[in-house]
């Protein structure tokens, strides 16, 4: 693992999050109507604000922190994470996410909290996973301990290990062709998984013929908004990613274009483009636009750098800390301009 991998792929994934989230749940065509290109932050006075798509990502490097490369104690706080997340009332919680917190809550072991769902919550936070660890026998176990807290669906599985795959090849820096994924994929996925490698195929072939991503995700029958299901984020994203592997802005640009779930899309695509690229390819007005606290840009690579700086020693440190007193205020506040939205959609232009 490289800090600047680390470090591009959680801040690369929170600024997609922050871009993609005025445009969630609208499609191609209201997108463009209400808020025009997603060539900027548009959330709330030229700024953006990250959800939970950002938030598990950052709980995903405080537990492999702790976990000092164990996954079953990563397994253990990253479920101990999510309960104490659940509580400071969170926007838009996937319900697969709330039943599988709620039933930590009850005294579930994290191997018996997820529940039977195909939802992309899994994949959002996968990103990381993958610039993070270094060897892929590892990185698997990684990613099906991170799924199956919360999902027991394979399918969920499938969806998160291409994320993770996408970033750890990305996070080499060289361009990855297409083949390339295709080949690594199917050495780590199950055998069962032989949709989700077809529609990846599809992906690959699409970029290959420099199709936009919207253009892709409309032959896959989704031209009003790319959905939540798996099987349906995952294929759009890979295509952003391969489409623009070194243009952060692009790849981001091009996702939200779809409409549909477009703040996990993007969180997912600027993980993994940021992951190839570092702080430093993340458009800076984007990352100056973040309206983040207490889980500030500067949080965020502090907490990045500190899981590349253990890597290096054996001396083992607690992760960092959120201020606690400002976790519910700040999701008060995200949560009453994520309704101003809503209403404002109710309003022309329809």
């Amino acid at each position: 693992m490289t800090e600047s991998a680390i470090v591009g792929s959680l801040l690369g994934t929170a600024v997609g999050d922050a871009i993609g989230l005025p445009y969630e749940g609208l499609s191609r065509r209201r997108s463009a109507q209400l808020l025009g290109e997603p060539d900027r932050h548009r959330l709330v006075l030229g700024r953006g604000m990250v959800s939970d798509d950002t938030e598990h990502s950052c709980m995903v490097l405080q537990a492999l922190i702790a976990c000092r490369g164990d996954p079953d104690r990563f397994a253990e706080n990253f479920s101990q994470g999510l309960r104490w997340w659940i509580l400071g009332v969170p926007a838009g919680v996937g319900f697969a996410t709330l039943k599988a917190a709620l039933k930590l809550w009850t005294g579930f072991l994290p191997r018996h909290s997820g529940v039977f769902s195909a939802g992309n919550g899994p994949a959002m936070r996968s990103a990381v996973l993958g610039a993070a660890v270094d060897d892929v026998q590892c990185l698997q176990r990684f990613v099906r301990e991170s799924t199956r807290i919360t999902h027991r669906d394979p399918k969920a599985e499938y969806g998160a290990m291409a994320v993770a795959l996408a970033a750890h090849l990305a996070s080499r820096g060289a361009v990855v062709s297409g083949s390339e994924f295709l080949v690594e994929l199917s050495q780590v996925v199950e055998s069962g998984a032989g949709e989700f490698v077809t529609l990846a195929g599809k992906a690959v072939e699409s970029a290959d013929r420099d199709e936009t991503t919207p253009a892709f995700a409309a032959s896959l029958g989704l031209e009003r908004g790319v959905s939540g299901y798996v099987y349906h984020t995952v294929p759009v994203a890979l295509h952003a990613w391969l489409s623009n592997q070194h243009d952060y802005r692009t790849a981001v640009s091009e996702v939200v274009r779809c409409g549909g779930d477009t703040d996990t899309t993007a969180a997912i695509v600027g993980g993994i483009v940021g992951a190839a690229v570092g702080k430093s390819g993340i458009p800076a007005d984007w990352l100056d636009g973040l309206w983040e606290w207490p889980r500030t840009t500067a949080w965020m690579e502090r907490l990045a750098g500190q899981l590349s700086a253990e890597s290096r020693t054996e001396k083992a440190a607690p992760p960092l800390r959120l201020p606690v007193y400002g976790v519910i205020p700040r999701n008060l506040v995200f949560l009453g301009i994520v309704l101003a939205h809503g209403f404002r959609r109710l309003f022309p232009p329809y």
